[in-house]
């Protein structure tokens, strides 16, 4: 108020006036409308024109034009500039210079359409860094406003890593290049990743100039498939093969690492132009062969988990990284042919003993029939000759019988073991495979593991009873059952089978004896009837001679001229040697 008191009053200033309410009497009132009107921008309806922000708040931006009235214009059509302020010069579309309330009604969103195709190509043009709003999903991609256009932004081209949540970017406002126009369609792709992309570029360029193998770096899980993990390194993308993540088998990538998991990896190798670069991530820890029990040799238990199974054997993890084989020969005592998932299957816990251990090949083999002794070892004891047993029968040959007393001790029953009195000329007459069958021990070969067995040894040999039966020159009845180009099969009592050749098959008539006759036959000594054909030899050989009479009878029939008697004691005879 000091600097107050010096201030003089104007020496020109005219008081009377100033009275009268004149203060510029000097000038006339059309002057002064004049000069006003004259300071003020010449504006009209529908022009595009800067403005200045003057004040702002949540809802509302004023906009000073330079015109008699201030502009209001929503909040909302600024939503792509969060960075608005007060000075800030924006560009304004004059929708009415004043409406029934004397206000001045500006629109920004009009303006900028005005001038978005011009300004869009430009920006194309130029290679410009532009701003615009994210406005929704759609398709494919996002929708952003992009000077009042609705361009697209695929979503491969929001970032340099694959997007899995697409919403996150809705309402943000990001920087943008325009990458492509459609002008018959007036189509606007923009793109965010070309600017990441360009930044990257020359971190890309120091990271691989200085890889080098055997380097541990830090890298970001950025994809993860079903080969393997893609990790970015910063920049540049490196792959974990599926079998460089663990040491133990991994079925899925996602059992060890999460996407945008942190992880330190190794760099195994990579091309020349060192464009594709393999990582692993189980070279950072030793191998589980290395930390494996120094005390653990052959003979040792081990218990494991199955992780792979194949018709020759299972794969057994006693550790993770240290796997043994257990061969389907190694499953079971038994020889026969089977497939390993008989005995089991992946995922099982089972116990095993150590068959072979090689920590330098870190190879290891396994057996699981080694937990139970080997019937082999006293099958002397367990099985003596003229034991009997029950059988399961398991496979046929034309010689006999393929049979398992049990899991690993198999023996065979030779045809001719079959029955004392039955010719029988193949197994399956006499029984099926699967069923059981009465047998006895005949013979133990320890070195091949086999056992002959018998099973017609379960009953005396009716041969002893037979012969005191049908004895020499004695005569029975008997039914042909079977006719054959040498004779025909006679079915006699007791079960017992005899041959008759065609000659003596001619009855007292003359006719010839036919299938399911009954006939009276006689037995000849098995010497004179061999005496009788070596006879008739004789005189085929000598000068012919009137030929005998012929008694026309069935008599003097013997039991196939004792040929299947011959034949069968004969087989009898072999088979105990």
């Amino acid at each position: 108020m000091a600097d107050l008191k010096n201030v003089a009053p104007l020496a020109d200033f005219d008081w009377e006036a100033y009275e009268k309410g004149d203060t510029n009497a000097n000038v006339s009132r059309e002057a002064q409308t004049e000069a006003y009107d004259g300071s003020l921008n010449k504006v009209s309806d529908h022009d595009v024109v800067d403005g200045t922000v003057i004040s702002m708040n949540k809802r509302e931006v004023v906009v000073n034009i330079g015109f008699k009235s201030d502009g209001i214009i929503p909040m909302s059509e600024f939503r792509y500039n969060p960075d608005l302020k007060v000075g800030d010069t924006v560009e304004v579309y004059i929708e009415n210079q004043e409406d029934k309330k004397g206000q001045l009604i500006l629109s920004h969103k009009k303006a900028r359409a005005s001038r978005s195709w011009d300004r869009v190509n430009e920006a194309l043009n130029n290679e410009e860094i532009i701003k615009g709003y994210v406005k929704c999903r759609t398709k494919g991609g996002m929708i952003v406003d992009v000077f009042g256009i609705e361009a697209f932004l695929p979503g491969s081209q929001i970032d340099v890593k694959p997007i899995r949540d697409y919403d996150i970017f809705v309402g943000k406002t990001m920087e943008f290049k325009v990458v492509k126009i459609n002008q018959d369609y007036r189509n606007v792709v923009v793109s965010h990743k070309a600017l990441i992309e360009a930044e990257l570029e020359a971190q890309k360029k120091e990271i691989i100039s200085k890889l080098e193998k055997g380097q541990v770096l830090e890298g970001t899980v950025k994809n993860i498939t079903n080969y393997g993990v893609f990790i970015d390194l910063g920049g540049v993308d490196g792959l974990i093969h599926i079998t460089d993540l663990s040491w133990g088998r991994v079925s899925d990538p996602r059992e060890v690492v999460e996407l945008d998991q942190k992880i330190n990896v190794v760099i195994l190798d990579f091309d020349d132009e060192k464009k594709r670069i393999a990582l692993g991530l189980k070279q950072l820890t030793p191998h589980p062969w290395d930390a494996l029990d120094p005390n653990l040799k052959v003979g040792d238990h081990v218990k494991g988990k199955v992780v792979v199974m194949a018709d020759y054997g299972a794969f057994i993890e006693i550790a993770p990284g240290v796997e043994g084989l257990i061969h389907v020969s190694e499953m079971s005592w038994s020889q026969h042919l089977r497939s390993a998932q008989d005995f089991m299957k992946v995922g099982d816990e089972v116990e095993a003993v150590i068959l072979t251990l090689d920590r330098d090949e870190r190879k290891m083999s396994l057996g699981i029939k080694q937990l139970k002794a080997d019937p082999w070892e006293n099958i002397e004891e367990k099985y003596p000759v003229g034991s009997k047993h029950v059988a399961k029968v398991r496979n046929f040959t034309n010689f006999g019988i393929f049979v398992e007393i049990e899991e690993g001790v198999d023996g065979l029953i030779h045809i001719s073991d079959l029955s004392w009195t039955k010719k029988i000329k193949h197994p399956n007459e006499f029984t099926q495979i699967g069923a059981e069958i009465e047998v006895c021990v005949l013979e133990i070969d320890k070195a091949n593991r086999r056992l002959s067995l018998g099973h017609k040894q379960l009953e005396e040999n009716p041969w002893d009873v037979f012969e005191t039966v049908f004895t020499v020159d004695s005569i029975h009845e008997g039914t042909i059952v079977e006719m054959l180009d040498k004779g025909a099969v006679v079915q006699l009592e007791y079960g017992v089978e005899g041959f008759a050749t065609p000659k003596h098959l001619v009855k007292e008539d003359g006719s010839q004896a036919q299938k399911g006759e009954k006939l009276q036959f006689n037995f000849e000594d098995v010497q004179r009837a061999e005496a009788r054909e070596a006879k008739k030899t004789t005189r085929k050989a000598a000068p012919k001679e009137e030929a005998p009479v012929v008694q026309n009878q069935a008599a003097s029939t013997t039991l196939g001229d004792f040929d299947a008697l011959a034949e069968l004691k004969a087989k009898m005879k072999a088979g105990e040697e």
